[in-house]
């Protein structure tokens, strides 16, 4: 049920939040403009965001992409009204979690960062650059924060784990414009099940990536942790399957909606799920048992 209260059952057209699934398009967006001239992944951050502390002097566009800059993983709550100005100043002002290229941490922040990089390379906001370089080209008419025209009873209302209704994922502290900084470029769009095929289609072909783009969006880049078997492309992780080879996949979770979107790469196939209700009680939770369905997707295929 999309929203229990009023009876509104789930379809193609429910707009979800798709949570930390926004890498993907923010990750995107750094290699589209790249595409158009406008950066390079091994740019200094300085060089898009102004100076720096001397030990973030080093932190590159890619070591953001990869989640190896050594940025702390968030400053605060998802929701706290935090503008870019203040997510910038906090982030060249936190403590390093490790040198510039050195690990792999994953940032949150890293991602508000590019976000941000993206407004300052394109001279768009960051929602506005998505709409018109990515979601535009993909006939995407469903997906982002604040431009599409949704109807209210297409979004789903959120619940815990008790199955308390939470609202809908605008309901929350927003600025007039989107989520407010903690949240945005790292999580929060909204989108469909029908957006998010359309999205699979697009990659498959020209429509917003080139070749080479493509190829570096989906590079095993960075091993997630040592000694293990699967990597950090630019917004996705990277893996390979025995028998359908290499795939790419993300998921995302708030507590309360949780969801997995995964492409294989060598197939064509696009496995896409999503809730907003990620658990029950003690009973069950979707979040512990996405590992184990990872491992099945195989059989999903």
């Amino acid at each position: 049920m999309a929203d229990r209260e009023v009876g509104i059952r789930a379809g193609c057209d429910t707009v979800y939040d798709v949570m930390s699934m926004t890498k993907q398009f923010t990750a995107t967006a750094i290699l589209k403009l790249e595409m158009m001239g406008r950066l390079r992944v091994s740019d200094p951050i300085s060089a898009h965001i102004g100076a720096v502390p001397r030990d973030k002097r080093d932190i590159t566009i890619h070591h953001l992409l990869t989640h190896t800059s050594g940025l702390t993983a968030a400053l605060g709550d998802d929701y706290d009204p935090t503008s870019r100005a203040g997510m910038l100043d906090g982030a060249l002002a936190s403590r390093l979690r490790s040198a510039p290229g050195a690990e792999h941490h994953y940032s949150n922040l890293g991602y508000s960062v590019l976000a941000a990089i993206v407004e300052e390379a394109s001279g768009l906001g960051y929602e506005e650059f998505l709409a018109e370089h990515l979601f535009e080209p993909a006939g995407m008419t469903q997906t982002g924060y604040v431009l599409p025209e949704w109807d209210p009873e297409q979004v789903a209302v959120e619940y815990d784990s008790l199955g308390s209704p939470k609202g809908k994922p605008f309901d929350h502290p927003w600025a007039d414009d989107g989520p407010y900084w903690n949240l945005r470029g790292n999580g929060g769009l909204l989108s469909t099940a029908r957006d998010m095929f359309r999205w699979h289609v697009a990659l498959e072909g020209d429509r917003v990536l080139d070749g080479a783009a493509k190829r570096a969006l989906f590079k095993p880049h960075v091993p997630e942790q040592e000694g293990g078997d699967s990597y950090y492309g630019y917004g996705w992780t990277v893996a390979s399957l025995p028998e359908e080879g290499k795939v790419a996949t993300h998921n995302g979770g708030n507590g309360w909606s949780f969801g997995r979107y995964a492409r294989l790469l060598d197939e064509g196939v696009m496995v896409f799920w999503v809730t907003n209700a990620a658990s029950k009680g003690e009973a069950w939770s979707l979040e512990r048992w996405d590992g184990k369905l990872t491992l099945g997707l195989a059989e999903l295929a």
